[in-house]
């Protein structure tokens, strides 16, 4: 018979309104002791019973997170949710690796860190919970969410799912759970609490910062600002579907999607022309330049956060320019030094500056993309071209000749994470990542070369 381990913290499964950060830390340590017990096999069929219960609940979390935050789209949203339950990676992400020589056989294998704590962004809240539970538990520990400000009350609702899955399966609470509040305070307690054993930042580099403090294990994923570099040899048709594809995608909130476009000038005009073909409002007009960056851009040079995440249309008409109702996506023909391209613009506007060659493509490619190295794209048949670029921008998720779609698993073959970690240096992760690597080494023997 299979033995059940429970650990009661509280009716609903999650953190309970009125506890504080020690409570809330003593109940995933509880629930981490009895998690500890389960073996590989039984994980993984942990990590099943949370992706059946959350598959069925995929579009009604998809329009809660849109109803809540006001932000994308809720049919972009289903796909995304869809990838983070299907395709982020579980167990079998933590390959052992063995050594063996004539003194012996050494070992190296994943353990849990035991408490994580992870900040949640607000651009895609519910995708990155789920997919970092999922890799989080993979690895055998248990979380504490803290949601962003903007979406605390759906994932709430998500983090108290996927707990009550647990739960009802294994009798084991608070494996999963969220904070009642979005406070930097609590949020803070929390972090440098010495049960907690790693931090997970992924968003705002104000928290970011602040996890970076911490003295123990952080992932840090901060700001992005995508480029994309489209040169003379580009097959312009698909580059224009790429881009568009990716740029609108949730109304262009994710933070690998294309966001500013350095083309070579030969064929600045016939890439234009590919893209309008698919629903894109060209600018180049100064007056209409102008009202756009006042609609969008604070007195501050920043991104003007009411209009975040909202359809190409409304920002359209805010800026007081008549359009179509079939726009999917803005571009705007204009200077490097433009606060499109100096700041990470989480709306469907994307900017483009035209170079004479690929050097300069290279060189303002750098400029815009400000060592996040985060995201950055290219579209050449020059093989010359694509490595260089890929060495040069050093950018944790490079794509070659394809959509930013592909960087979370949208081609149906890559791996789907929503943490990109390019502050610590991850990169895209997955299960290991929260995991120590250890080595385990065993004298003589062992080896049958």
């Amino acid at each position: 018979m299979d033995m059940k381990y429970r650990t009661d913290m509280g009716p609903s499964g999650t953190a309970q309104e009125g506890w504080d950060a020690q409570e809330i830390v003593a109940s995933a340590q509880e629930a981490f002791k009895a998690y500890s017990l389960f073996s590989l096999s039984r994980r993984r069929d942990l990590i099943s019973e949370i992706k059946k219960r959350l598959i069925q609940l995929v579009p009604s979390i998809a329009r809660m997170e849109y109803e809540e935050t006001g932000m994308g789209n809720i049919k972009d949203k289903i796909v995304k949710l869809m990838l983070a339950v299907g395709r982020t990676p579980g167990v079998e992400d933590l390959v052992t690796e063995a050594v063996t020589g004539d003194h012996g056989m050494t070992l190296y294998e994943y353990s849990a860190y035991g408490v994580i704590c992870t900040l949640l962004p607000g651009t895609n809240p519910c995708a990155t919970l789920i997919s970092n539970s999922i890799g989080m538990l993979a690895a055998g520990n248990s979380v504490i969410h803290i949601p962003n400000p903007r979406c605390v009350g759906v994932t709430r609702y998500v983090a108290e799912e996927i707990d009550k899955a647990i739960r009802e399966t294994y009798g084991i609470s608070n494996l999963i759970s969220a904070v009642p509040q979005s406070s930097m305070q609590q949020a803070e307690e929390i972090m440098n609490h010495p049960d907690v054993s790693m931090v997970v930042a992924t968003g705002g580099s104000k928290m970011l910062r602040t996890a970076l403090a911490c003295s123990k294990k952080v992932v840090g994923a901060g700001q992005a600002n995508p480029v994309v570099i489209v040169d003379e040899t580009a097959d312009l048709g698909q580059a224009a579907m790429n881009i568009v594809e990716g740029a609108s995608f949730d109304n262009n909130i994710m933070c690998v999607s294309e966001k500013n476009l350095v083309v070579v000038s030969s064929v600045a005009d016939a890439l234009v022309r590919e893209m309008r073909k698919l629903g894109v409002y060209y600018i180049r007009d100064e007056a209409d330049m102008l009202k756009l960056t006042k609609a969008t851009v604070t007195s501050h040079m920043t991104m003007n956060r009411a209009l975040e995440g909202k359809p190409a249309k409304m920002i359209l008409e805010t800026a007081g320019i008549p359009c179509n109702d079939d726009i999917r996506l803005i571009l705007v023909d204009t200077m490097i030094t433009h606060p499109f391209f100096t700041e990470e613009f989480l709306m469907p506007v994307v900017s483009m500056v035209r170079v004479d060659d690929f050097e300069e493509a290279i060189t303002s490619a750098l400029f815009i993309e400000q060592g996040n190295r985060h995201t950055a794209m290219i579209h050449s048949q020059s093989i010359d071209h694509l490595n260089r670029a890929a060495h040069e921008l050093q950018t944790s998720i490079f794509i070659k000749n394809g959509s930013s779609l592909n960087a979370i698993g949208c081609d149906g073959e890559q791996d789907t994470s929503f943490t990109i970690a390019n502050i610590t240096g991850e990169g895209a992760t997955t299960a290991r990542h929260f995991a120590r690597r250890r080595r385990c080494t065993l004298t003589t023997g062992f080896s049958i070369r």
